[in-house]
């Protein structure tokens, strides 16, 4: 959210909608990873549409994420089994 051309999605977010939005993501991962979570949210056509990300905030988002994954260790193959599945949603998510 501190990112210089990211944080432009969480302007003018109350602290309990950003909270509620981590929770939907995690609710979200763990569905499709086959945990227990319940997914409630919308799919991710109709969440982000209109909020205009482009390939390059994708592109930096996905910078954030491999840097993530490095600084918890995760083993190589499941970093591929992540970055792997969010890359299948980019389709949905990214305009234009």
């Amino acid at each position: 959210m501190a990112d210089d051309q990211l944080g432009r999605f969480w302007l003018n977010r109350s602290s309990d909608g950003i909270d509620r939005e981590k929770q939907l993501l995690i609710d979200f991962l763990a569905h499709c990873a086959g945990g227990p979570m319940y997914y409630t949210g919308r799919d991710m056509t109709i969440t982000h549409r209109g909020m205009q990300i482009s390939a390059l905030d994708w592109t930096r988002f996905i910078g954030h994420l491999n840097d993530t994954l490095k600084h918890f260790d995760l083993p190589a193959s499941e970093t591929n089994d992540v970055l792997a599945f969010i890359e299948s949603t980019k389709s949905e998510i990214v305009e234009g």
